[in-house]
């Protein structure tokens, strides 16, 4: 009778771990302030808050990285400086995405950047 319920207990904990959203699980989330500054082009380079996207605004892990949240660096494994094999370089996918998000908010009455200069400061 005991190991039936060990069974049932141990099969609540593995579900509650792999059907949790992704961004619900402890261990993907940064413990620290994260800023990435994003280089490239002629324009100044972006700098990026994972703590304001991820922390503040409750942006899924997903919505930016949609292949693998566990995995930032993965952006560029697919996304290089030229559009390659029906992948977009990364400035055009981060350009899309970001972008994308930012107008979405805008519709929903929010504020974020959404100019140029404003995400690309000097």
């Amino acid at each position: 009778m005991k190991s039936r319920y060990a069974v049932g207990f141990l099969f609540a904990c593995l579900l509650s771990i792999f059907c949790l959203p992704p961004g619900a699980r402890a261990a993907e989330h940064p413990k620290k302030p994260i800023t990435i500054k994003l280089e490239g082009g002629k324009m100044p380079p972006v700098v990026f808050s994972h703590d304001i996207h991820v922390e503040k605004q409750k942006i899924d892990c997903v919505k930016c990285h949609h292949k693998d949240p566990q995995n930032p660096k993965v952006c560029t494994t697919c996304h290089g400086k030229e559009a390659k094999d029906g992948q977009p370089s990364a400035r055009d996918a981060f350009h899309k995405r970001c972008q994308g998000c930012h107008k979405e908010m805008v519709e929903k009455g929010l504020k974020p950047p959404t100019k140029c200069m404003e995400c690309h400061k000097k």
